[in-house]
């Protein structure tokens, strides 16, 4: 079992004068794990080997500046997204100016109050721990939807590839980056419900009949039920997805028969990103559709089963689409796969 002090965040402090690295050790060590640095190059190799959660960090110190550390620590993969604060004495606008545009989150100046030191410390790990929150939860979101394609015999990939083309056309429908990109993390989860389906039925080769069908049908309210209500965000988004993606803007789908702009325009946009994705790719049932056809097909349903104004949308990106069909196959994949690790990452 942990100790308390290993669940502690851990605040790496780095200034060359002894000092100063006293005082925030006063400061700070009653309620976090503490590391200490003279220099930018021990502040380097303690960053590379263990696990720091924030950096306060001097500019003016010999040798290496804290500016050129924070330049080192942003440009390495490992490091990049360590939050820094600056601790300085240099207190010009263009001082600060510049260590925020080198990638710090805050800037304190020298001579600092303890109590402002402690409350900013709090206040980004605060954020640090939010954001691992919602990647955690970005991931558990990705890997169920993979989960129900793994079921329906799919690679995984589909969603993949789907969920990309999502947000193209969020963008082209006038989403913001932001919105955008909550629509590419919850387009994983639009079939879900399939979960719920018997193996016998989600994969059975031949045609449905009529009872199967109406057990097959009901895996987007299965969907909904599982991802369950929520007052916003995320998994809102996603849940009404899953509930809604197999509506038809004439009022012809499934499960509710809305028409029209009754179907949340997420729900709208994943449709036509669902189908282009299953018409392009192999299926243990079909071939592949050549993209020409497949569009061909999609303007045609345009006005009966997709939204008439986004199709035009998705033809008019139809570049970018392809390049991450192209970019996600599952031959490509494969192929990348099968490489050594070195061959990997020229073709990455």
């Amino acid at each position: 079992m942990k100790s308390y002090r290993e669940t502690r965040s851990t605040i790496l402090l780095v200034d060359d004068e002894p000092t100063n690295l006293q005082v925030l050790k006063h400061t700070l060590q009653d309620h976090y794990r503490l590391l200490f640095a003279r220099d930018g190059a021990k502040a380097l190799e303690l960053a590379s080997r263990e696990k720091i959660d924030l950096v306060l960090l001097d500019i003016m110190m010999p040798g290496m500046s804290g500016y050129d550390v924070c330049k080192r620590l942003k440009a390495h993969p490992v490091t990049a997204s360590l939050p820094v604060i600056f601790i300085t004495a240099l207190s010009d606008i263009a001082d600060e100016q510049l260590g925020f545009e080198l990638g710090a989150v805050d800037y304190i100046t020298k001579p600092f109050s303890p109590v402002i030191v402690n409350a900013r410390v709090r206040n980004h790990l605060s954020l640090v721990q939010a954001d691992a929150l919602r990647q955690t939860r970005l991931q558990i979101v990705q890997c169920l939807g993979m989960a129900a394609e793994y079921k329906d015999n799919e690679t995984g990939l589909h969603v993949v590839r789907m969920s990309h083309y999502t947000r193209v056309l969020a963008r082209a429908a006038g989403y913001s980056e932001a919105d955008a990109d909550e629509l590419l993390h919850a387009a994983p989860m639009h079939d879900v419900g399939k979960i719920g389906i018997p193996d016998a039925i989600l994969q059975k080769p031949a045609k449905l009949d009529g009872d199967e069908w109406s057990v097959m049908r009901s895996h987007a309210a299965i969907g909904a039920e599982i991802i369950g209500e929520h007052e916003s965000g995320l998994l809102k988004v996603a849940s009404t997805m899953a509930l809604q993606h197999h509506e038809k803007w004439d009022g012809s789908g499934y499960p509710n028969g809305l028409a029209g702009t009754q179907i949340d325009l997420s729900a709208r946009i994943v449709a036509i990103a669902d189908v282009f994705d299953a018409l392009t790719s192999v299926r243990p049932y079909k071939k592949a559709w050549p993209v020409e056809e497949a569009i061909q097909a999609l303007r045609k349903d345009a006005g009966t089963h997709f939204d008439p104004e986004l199709m035009p949308l998705f033809v008019e990106n139809l570049p970018e689409v392809l390049d991450i069909k192209a970019r996600w196959s599952d031959e490509a994949q494969a192929a990348k796969a099968a490489l050594p690790p070195s061959m990997e990452r020229e073709a990455a």
